[in-house]
């Protein structure tokens, strides 16, 4: 069986980590290049020791020259060198999945105000497809470029489409809260990011001005055909690894429990990395979703605030970046979504 020749741009970031530990084991994708920028120079073995026996290898300087040819390669680098790395590998690849938020928005404008500077390359805003395969399946089979859904409009966007999509039974109008774990950050030495300044502490932040605001509010109104309006409150949370999320829609009739259960399985029945609750037998938590490819959704009717509560939960390095890169990469390929990411396919936490 053929496989597919694989590199990842930004090795060293966690991220990165959780793309190399995926496709080490993957069947199809062969990593053939890891490269970094400071990073450059340095065994991937030693910056992850713990997981050295996935993968051994020098993380090179990228050069886009140098990957002429390959079939896949995956972006894992920060907002606004993404953008400048797509461009520059545009033609001598065969297919870019970019795991940052530099080409999610439609234009130069809501970049500008959402990431608070000018866009490194926006001949490339529109072009690519949106990697959330629950909702938007089916443009990415063939893209050539992807722009992957971020880690909370994942959970937000997963919770809150199946009821906006019920008739009208709910206003044009979400409320959102989640809080997230540190390696949402990215790996970097920021003091309030240290242990010490985060343990014990629940810190909201970005709120009004977080750039998922309208990642969120745009995929729900692709999915749904209606324009919502979004609430979305941040928080960073005294763990590693995973997002909680809260989503409250407004009913504007009566909902059942049993019929919003039902909608929620129905609309997730073919989708193998949404678990659909019932809350009656347990809520979604972080802990059970982390090493994992997976989001938990639980609909719950709260009939005294005239609201359907939806809580999901994922893993932000995975379902939130790396797994649902792979999961996107082998949908794109014409592969099954879940090679490589079930069955053995859940990876070692740190």
């Amino acid at each position: 069986m053929e496989t597919i020749r694989t590199a990842v741009v930004g090795a060293s970031g966690y991220t990165g980590a959780e793309l190399v530990g995926l496709l080490a084991a993957h069947p199809r994708f062969a990593i053939d290049g890891l490269f970094g920028a400071d990073s450059a120079g340095r065994k991937w073995e030693d910056l992850y020791p713990g997981r050295a026996h996935l993968h051994r290898g020098e993380i090179r300087a990228f050069e886009p020259a140098e990957l002429a040819g390959f079939d896949l390669v995956f972006l894992a680098l920060p907002h606004g060198a993404s953008a400048e790395a797509a461009r520059a590998l545009a033609g001598s690849v065969n297919r870019v999945i970019d795991l940052s938020g530099d080409l999610r928005l439609r234009t130069k404008e809501d970049y500008r105000r959402w990431y608070g500077r000018d866009h490194p390359a926006p001949e490339l805003l529109g072009t690519a497809a949106y990697g959330l395969p629950e909702l938007f399946g089916e443009s990415i089979p063939g893209a050539r470029l992807v722009a992957c859904a971020g880690c909370y409009a994942t959970v937000s966007q997963l919770a809150a489409a199946p009821a906006l999509s019920l008739s009208r039974a709910f206003a044009d109008d979400v409320a959102i809260t989640a809080a997230s774990g540190t390696s949402g950050a990215g790996r970097r030495g920021d003091v309030p990011l240290s242990f010490t300044e985060v343990f014990g502490d629940l810190r909201p932040y970005r709120v009004g001005g977080h750039q998922h605001t309208p990642e969120i509010a745009g995929g729900l109104l692709r999915h749904s055909g209606r324009q919502v309006r979004v609430t979305f409150v941040p928080h960073l949370a005294p763990i590693e690894r995973g997002i909680g999320a809260t989503v409250i829609l407004r009913c504007r009739q009566e909902v059942s429990q049993s019929t919003i259960l039902e909608a929620y399985r129905e609309a997730y029945a073919h989708c193998p990395f949404v678990r659909v609750l019932d809350p009656r037998n347990g809520l979604p938590s972080v802990r059970h979703v982390s090493g994992t490819n997976f989001c938990d959704l639980a609909p719950v009717v709260d009939e005294s605030g005239g609201t359907v509560v939806v809580l999901g939960a994922i893993d932000n390095l995975l379902k939130g970046a790396a797994g649902q890169a792979v999961q996107v990469a082998n949908l794109a390929a014409g592969l099954p979504e879940t090679l490589g990411l079930l069955n053995g396919g859940e990876v070692e936490t740190w």
